[in-house]
């Protein structure tokens, strides 16, 4: 079953943002092939391969219990503790936990939505392309980050933070949009990592060097309480 499991991850199909990676990578394995005497056909397939590995997008089955908040990202946590939400989002000053995933490059990077609610901000901010398992790449590195409103009032922050490779990040969402636990929301191109800040009083669950599964993992659960 492990196994089943592994393979299919491996061989699930590429996101459709993988498109022009792979006709440009297909192009020059096709030309590359029948001129210059062949020897460009290789790399072209190889980065064929490599994008058909980066950009796949697995299925995942999000907790059917209420009230969890999931990994918005495959990935190590990197870091667990007290942060400010970024400035941007105008959250204010009152530090909460904060979750940091890192995604290399041979993680699935598709983002998805850690909770049930809506999209209140969405916020991009340019910045440096510092390693991202690093603390200071929360405030200096290139970022997008969305404020959820949950049901019940309170709000949770995810953030898409772009890496040391990664140059590009991709948010499907827009203000107002309702979102579902599990569900897809976006993805970075290449090595990167996703913040999550807990609803204040909520304590994560997950510590340093644990490994996420994307849309199934459970980093906390909204009724826990801070002493």
């Amino acid at each position: 079953m492990a196994l089943m499991q592994s393979l299919q991850m491996v061989l699930a199909p590429p996101h459709r943002a993988a498109t022009p990676f792979l006709l440009g990578g297909a192009a020059v394995a096709l030309i590359g092939g029948l001129i210059a005497g062949g020897w460009l056909f290789w790399p072209g397939a190889a980065f064929v391969a490599f994008c058909l590995y980066f950009f796949r997008d697995p299925e995942r089955t999000p907790p059917a219990r209420p009230g969890l908040v999931i990994a918005p990202a495959d990935g190590r946590v990197v870091l667990v503790g007290p942060a400010v939400p970024p400035v941007e989002l105008g959250m204010g000053p009152e530090t909460r936990w904060r979750v940091a995933i890192f995604l290399s490059v041979m993680d699935v990077h598709i983002n998805r939505w850690p909770v049930e609610g809506t999209v209140r901000r969405i916020a991009y901010r340019h910045g440096k392309f510092l390693s991202a398992n690093m603390d200071k790449a929360s405030e200096d590195n290139e970022r997008n980050a969305v404020a959820i409103a949950l049901p019940d009032g309170r709000d949770l922050t995810v953030v898409q933070i772009a890496g040391l490779v990664a140059r590009r990040i991709l948010c499907f969402a827009r203000e107002g949009d309702v979102t579902e636990a599990g569900a897809r929301f976006g993805l970075i191109r290449f090595g990167s990592r996703t913040d999550v800040y807990l609803p204040v009083g909520v304590r994560p669950l997950v510590s340093v060097g644990q490994t996420m599964i994307g849309g199934e993992t459970v980093i906390a659960e909204l009724e826990s309480r801070a002493s």
